[in-house]
């Protein structure tokens, strides 16, 4: 579980404007740091099956995030992921 700290840098880090919190921008970098600290989980506790579904439910719903900024401007996507280190 991430913490509050953490979520609000994510979401700062990402932001559109001052008050954008839900943003799929935002919504993006939440969901990184998310699958950043369950992959670590998983490393250690490979029987875990359940962490690994929720792991892909989160990977699917980014990759979905990610097609509909794409979609509405491709450059803001490029510099979203290159922002938190995501492969294309």
């Amino acid at each position: 579980m991430i913490t509050t700290e953490k979520k609000t840098a994510a979401i700062k880090s990402a932001q559109a404007h001052a008050k954008d919190t839900g943003g799929s921008s935002a919504q993006v970098a939440v969901l990184t740091e998310r699958i950043k600290e369950l992959t670590e989980h998983l490393k250690i506790n490979k029987h875990d099956f359940a962490a690994r579904r929720g792991l892909l439910q989160m990977v699917g719903k980014r990759r979905r995030l990610l097609a509909y900024i794409a979609e509405r401007d491709s450059q803001a996507y490029l510099d979203l992921i290159k922002k938190l280190g995501i492969r294309r």
